[in-house]
């Protein structure tokens, strides 16, 4: 919170600002508690005293990165050997009856890293989707609430479902799947217990069942209501893949948008990952509806699913933000490097011209912001969050650049160098606050191996 007794720091004059708003910071910003409550222009001094200088010559700034989806759990199975060189429903196919051994302590512990990973790479707000629960696994999003407020991470955890197994048309083994009427009991204590609907909360809860062919009508219908009686966002998988077209026809006599509408999913308060197949006529009505597409780049490389139409999905009105999806099919959790695979695969698509280093940043920062609702983060303007990430050009990749914020996305930026998370620093100099990575890195592999051989 601002208050009169927290002191007022100036991060100062850095080489390059993107703030997202086109608003100039060129001689850094104020931060006051857990605000941005300044704007410094080029060659100005703070107009309010300042009690605390940070010199940030030499660096980037940048609004904190928001991931739009992630499956944290999956960093337990990275370039799984079973699930190597598959498509989406064979993918999950061999990796289902591994992650149904999953268990608290793993939960935790992937957690931990994938939040540790995400904010080396510049991320300060994460959404997660987690949709796994057994009798060994019943807490897994407060287990997840408890990780990352310990690390000091703003997160919206979506209550994730699955109801459909493949003995009744589906595609997973009735073992990762549960009782609607234990879903939606659950769904309603998560949102009781861990949701802060107020501006700048570092915990919401979000309710998702997992896709079309893993919930049924009934879930996604119930789930809808349950999620607007209490104002909470729902969030799902959705047009991904052709197979995922063909199942919807086949089971529900309609196109995945279509199903969509038909739960009462088509809305605003309602974002999907993937995106990728929709003809121009549903564009134009998600566009229409307001709904959001988080678009996952290098996952959907790595599956061979095909390319978002980011462009013609902002054009038509509906939001668009960016995230890196789990770690066994992207196999990382650095959205910095989405930032550029973001560039590179829409440039493939689009051409060149549209497709800017500006327009990428936007993606992970405002876009991102709207498609959890949170117009307070995302962007650098007083008011906002107190959420921002330093990179600095030292390495020799960025050597010769001509203009730095260019560079750090062409050049490939990886490791922030300085990372503020509601007006607190989570990493001072490329290092992690109060987290032992050697520790975290040497438990999560026991368990991933514990995991894979259970």
């Amino acid at each position: 919170m601002i208050t009169e007794h927290a002191p007022a720091t100036w991060i100062r004059r850095p080489c390059a600002v993107f703030t997202a708003n086109d608003l100039d910071a060129a001689g850094g910003i104020v931060v006051r508690g857990d605000r941005i409550v300044e704007l410094v222009g080029a060659g100005e001094e703070p107009r309010a005293p300042i009690d605390e200088v940070f010199d940030a010559s030499g660096l980037v700034l940048l609004p904190g990165l928001i991931n739009g989806h992630h499956h944290f759990y999956q960093t337990l199975t990275r370039a799984c050997p079973p699930a190597l060189d598959k498509s989406l429903f064979d993918w999950l196919k061999a990796l289902y009856p591994i992650w149904a051994n999953l268990t608290e302590e793993a939960i935790a512990v992937s957690t931990r890293l994938a939040l540790a990973e995400l904010t080396l790479s510049g991320c300060t707000t994460a959404s997660d989707h987690h949709y796994l629960f057994s009798a060994a696994l019943t807490r897994a999003i407060d287990v997840q609430a408890e990780a990352a407020e310990e690390l000091g991470v703003r997160v919206v955890l979506t209550r994730g479902s699955m109801s459909l197994s493949a003995d009744d048309g589906g595609l997973p083994p009735r073992s990762v799947t549960e009782p609607e009427d234990t879903i939606l009991g659950e769904s309603e204590r998560l949102i009781g217990q861990y949701h802060d609907p107020a501006p700048h909360a570092m915990c919401q809860i979000a309710l998702a069942p997992c896709s079309p062919f893993s919930a049924t009508r009934e879930l996604m219908r119930e789930t809808a209501r349950i999620a607007r009686a209490h104002g909470v966002r729902l969030h799902t998988h959705l047009g991904e893949t052709r197979d995922e077209s063909d199942f919807c026809e086949a089971k529900f006599g309609m196109r995945p948008l279509d199903y969509l509408e038909d739960v009462d999913w088509l809305a605003d308060d309602v974002w999907l990952a993937h995106g990728i197949h929709f003809t121009p006529a549903e564009i134009e009505r998600l566009g229409a509806a307001g709904t959001g597409v988080c678009h996952c780049p290098s996952s959907n490389m790595v599956l061979a699913s095909g390319i978002c139409p980011v462009h013609d999905l902002l054009s038509a009105g509906a939001r668009v933000g960016l995230g890196v999806d789990g770690s066994a099919s992207n196999d990382s959790s650095n959205l910095m490097q989405e930032v550029r695979q973001a560039l590179l695969i829409g440039r493939l698509r689009y051409g060149a011209a549209p497709v800017t280093h500006q327009s990428v940043l936007w993606l992970a920062t405002r876009g991102s912001a709207d498609l959890l609702g949170r117009p307070e983060l995302g962007e650098l303007r007083p008011g906002t969050a107190a959420d921002i990430a330093l990179f600095d050009l030292d390495e020799l990749r960025f050597s010769g650049h001509g203009d730095p914020l260019a560079a750090l996305v062409l050049c490939g930026a990886s490791r922030v160098s300085d990372l503020m998370i509601a007006g607190e620093w989570r990493v001072r100099g490329g290092e992690l606050a109060n987290v032992d990575l050697n520790a975290l890195r040497h438990e999560h592999r026991r368990l991933a191996e514990a995991l894979v051989a259970a």
